[in-house]
């Protein structure tokens, strides 16, 4: 038996999480920064970095206290602890990097770095249905939007990423021009419940090109120069609009890595995972669909816990000291 205390310090949400054997999770503690950087419109990084440091130690003792576990002097209460090294912001990512290695070198245990996009890609392990693999990923938050190859665990290839705008950054812009709160995800959802997807023909980037790569930028563009063109358009029907466009491209790159690439499980993974159309749309694609459970799809402790566990099972754990990386590529076994 393992237990590995996870934390995931890479933007807004501080993650703290207890997990057994890389799949039971005995604890998952998060704590968002969204009201204070709602007031900005967007993530403030020297808000975010002094907002984890002021809170990370309380966190990591209610994560123990929820997993039923104790530190006492000489005796540490979990066998390792892994923490995010990057992507990120980098005076976050120093607050949970720091805090998790001099925590294991006081209780004498392994620390183990973890990438924050194999984070998000093990938080599907986290719940009843695990896929096998070889399986396809796509991978899509505030600040990445990738389809990998997953052949085997922590044998990656990355098939297609964003040009410019991650969706979850585009879903952001947009929720702006639209003078809806931040985060725009689910502003963005609850406002287009009530309008019509049909209302205007927003175009989807790179769909003419055999890339597997997106672009969002000139979506956000089209938008923009509709409103201007629009001023009265009912916010509700730009949104929907607009959340068509944005979840049909991850649907049509998808659609198409997947007959590229022979792979028929697919894994849906990262905050816009949560978002419902995109569920409704994927459950139509030829692949059987696994998705984290709704409280793994925000950052955490527990899916970087889970991926350490992993590594530490395949004995490709990275670098203890390997430094914080504000954007770094995903890493297979080897560290490359």
């Amino acid at each position: 038996m393992s237990l590995i205390l996870g934390i995931e310090t890479s933007c807004d949400e501080t993650g703290l999480a207890v997990v057994k054997d890389g799949t039971t999770v005995l604890s998952n503690v998060v704590i968002s920064q969204i009201d204070t950087h709602r007031a900005f419109g967007g993530v403030v990084p020297e808000i975010a970095s002094r907002m984890h440091t002021e809170v990370i130690y309380q966190l990591t003792q209610r994560a123990l206290e929820e997993a039923g576990l104790s530190a006492t002097r000489g005796a540490a209460p979990v066998d390792a602890i892994a923490a995010t090294f990057g992507p990120g912001l980098m005076g976050s990512l120093l607050v949970g990097l720091s805090f998790g290695r001099a925590a294991a070198a006081a209780w004498h245990i392994p620390f183990l770095p973890v990438h924050h996009i194999e984070g998000h890609l093990f938080s599907v392990f986290l719940g009843e249905r695990r896929p096998e693999y070889p399986f396809l990923a796509l991978v899509v938050s505030g600040g990445h939007t990738q389809i990998i190859r997953c052949r085997a665990p922590h044998q990656y290839q990355v098939l297609g990423t964003t040009r410019d705008d991650a969706v979850g950054e585009c879903f952001d812009k947009v929720a702006r021009l639209l003078n809806l709160p931040y985060p725009g995800g689910p502003s963005i959802q609850k406002a287009a419940a009530e309008g019509d997807d049909n209302a205007y023909s927003f175009p989807i980037g790179l769909s003419a090109k055999s890339t597997l790569d997106f672009s969002y930028s000139g979506l956000k563009t089209a938008v923009l120069y509709a409103l201007r063109e629009h001023p009265d358009a009912p916010v509700a029907d730009v949104a929907a609009s607009f959340q068509r466009a944005a979840v049909d491209a991850l649907i049509l790159k998808t659609a198409a890595a997947l007959e590229e690439t022979g792979i028929h499980r697919l894994v849906i993974a990262g905050g816009v995972a949560a978002n419902r159309r995109l569920r409704e749309s994927a459950a139509g694609l030829d692949a059987k669909l696994f998705l984290p459970d709704m409280a793994y799809c925000v950052d955490n402790g527990a899916m970087i816990a889970a991926a350490a566990a992993s590594r530490l099972t395949h004995q490709c754990s990275l670098p203890p000291d390997i430094p914080a990386a504000a954007t770094i590529t995903l890493m297979d076994s080897a560290g490359n």
